[in-house]
């Protein structure tokens, strides 16, 4: 049997403050925020987007606060993405180093987020 998803829409991160969340990622990434649903908030990456929600909001779930692990893909020189969180001090925790995304081998560098939420950047032009 083939599989029937074609796709990732979204994802969702739970945060403490999804103001301060907003404001990292614009400054850490340049993402773009965006409002939907009667004003919740994601961060829009592509065509796909990160959904951002407090401890508790969605009762569906088992969601806790810095459980997120995420994988960002860039065409932008790692080395530039390094510079850019170096100046807003942001620390590296790994990287740049040697990964396997979905197509294949790509080099990474990861941080945390203000939550916790572990983030990967990664380019597929720079793979060994």
């Amino acid at each position: 049997m083939t599989g029937i998803v074609t796709g990732i829409d979204h994802l969702v991160l739970t945060v403490r403050d999804i103001d301060a969340a907003v404001a990292f990622y614009a400054r850490a990434l340049g993402l773009e925020a965006v409002t939907f649903a009667g004003g919740r908030r994601a961060l829009q990456v592509g065509s796909q987007k990160i959904n951002l929600q407090t401890l508790g909001q969605e009762v569906r779930n088992h969601a806790c606060i810095g459980s997120g692990d995420v994988c960002l893909l860039t065409e932008t020189p790692l080395a530039e993405v390094i510079a850019r969180l170096h100046v807003e001090k942001i620390a590296v925790v790994e990287g740049p180093v040697q990964k396997t995304g979905a197509r294949g081998p790509f080099l990474s560098v990861y941080f945390n987020d203000p939550d916790g939420n572990l983030i990967e950047v990664s380019n597929y032009a720079e793979a060994p």
